[in-house]
């Protein structure tokens, strides 16, 4: 009766059933896994949401790619990041998700491949599925920092392979695809004919000092194949709940690219018009949002390493992390004696609440993953209980 592509386990899993009978007991849970900032106790302006009532947005024009007013504030938020975007290049979508949806519809037919960073975030193959779209890693390796092994990518792309998904940075591992990397992506995709998907979503929060050029936009970078840069509010201006996201379409074929987006997208015309007239006031005023994660990030992040320092000088030294060059998560690297999963049960217990690594795709012992997006008492206290906890279960 239904559809194979939709035959998902949907039985609730260990982790989730035992996180939401914490809650029901009224049981303390410090939250190491936040990722909406509306529910992270930051300053939100009173008016913030005002522009939602503009008498304009009664008016209903059905542009399929989105209003040029709301298409041109996207264009002005790249000016500010040194690239040239026209609003014909532009494509509005409610949410992240909904872009990749258009794309694959749009690169690939039933069967085709998909490469994707792993690890990263597992939505892709719930994407992929749903559009009847093969996933396959595409593999971040650490060596001194997260690098993309481009050889092994190249063996993977096989003739049924039309895109690669990259994260800038990824999610959860803070890498940023550098200068010289993409150059060696691009020869790879022209060679292969394959496009390239840009999720630039934490683009705007990075923590690494050095190159510039390693944190720019995938819009500056002529690097001569199609290229779609996806991203929105929801991490950019802190606004998850109000569903705004965009495409941006660049490299050669760009205009047939968007001939062809612009009927996917007249299909659904899912973009509100009250949203499309608040979108240029929201990104003009992202810095309200932006300067406070970006405070609470850099502290939460100095905060776990004071805590990993001092926890090695006592001699227990049982985890360490991973270098983040962006975004707000970090992965900790703990030892890989039982599953990961079994460990975060084992923390929920002590009342704080991590990602285990396979989550994302890592192994599934010796990861754990954490935001750095909770409040500075909560992640510190929640840090002390994961090292008192490890210190308490193992010997150095």
């Amino acid at each position: 009766m239904f559809s194979k592509r939709t035959e998902w386990d949907t039985d609730e899993s260990e982790m989730a059933q035992a996180y939401r009978e914490r809650r029901a007991q009224g049981l303390p849970v410090m939250d190491l896994t936040a990722s909406n900032p509306t529910r992270a106790g930051f300053a939100y302006a009173e008016d913030l949401l005002a522009p939602l009532a503009d008498a304009r947005a009664l008016d209903y024009d059905p542009n399929p790619k989105g209003s040029v007013a709301a298409r041109e504030a996207v264009c002005r938020y790249y000016a500010e990041l040194g690239a040239e975007v026209d609003a014909e290049q532009v494509v509005l979508t409610t949410s992240t998700s909904e872009a990749y949806s258009y794309l694959f519809k749009l690169l690939c037919d039933p069967g085709d491949v998909v490469l994707a960073q792993q690890p990263s975030y597992p939505l892709f193959d719930f994407l992929a599925r749903a559009e009847c779209v093969e996933l396959e890693a595409a593999p971040l390796v650490y060596d001194f920092g997260w690098q993309l092994d481009v050889a092994e990518l190249e063996r993977r792309i096989t003739p049924r392979t039309k895109a690669l998904v990259l994260v800038h940075p990824n999610n959860p591992t803070g890498h940023f695809t550098k200068g010289a990397e993409a150059e060696e992506i691009g020869r790879v995709c022209r060679e292969h004919g394959v496009a390239l998907i840009v999720d630039e979503v934490f683009l705007d929060y990075a923590l690494m000092s050095g190159d510039e050029q390693d944190r720019e936009t995938f819009l500056k970078r002529d690097i001569g194949v199609p290229v779609f840069v996806v991203s929105g509010i929801s991490k950019i201006c802190g606004l998850p709940q109000v569903k705004a996201a965009w495409i941006v379409a660049d490299g050669p074929g760009w205009r047939e690219a968007m001939a062809r987006l612009e009927v996917v997208a007249d299909t659904f015309l899912s973009m509100n018009a009250p949203v499309q007239r608040a979108l240029p006031v929201w990104l003009e005023r992202r810095e309200e949002m932006q300067g406070q994660i970006r405070e609470r990030v850099v502290g939460n992040l100095a905060e776990l390493d004071l805590q990993i320092a001092a926890s090695a000088a006592r001699g227990e030294g049982l985890v360490s992390r991973l270098a983040v060059e962006g975004g707000w998560y970090v992965v900790l690297r703990i030892p890989a004696t039982q599953l990961d999963e079994v460990t975060a049960l084992e923390l929920l217990d002590c009342g704080v609440w991590v990602h285990p690594g396979h989550f994302f795709g890592m192994a599934e012992s010796g990861w754990l993953v954490v935001s750095l997006l909770a409040p500075l008492q909560e992640f510190a206290a929640g840090i002390t209980e994961l090292l008192s906890y490890l210190s308490g279960r193992y010997t150095v």
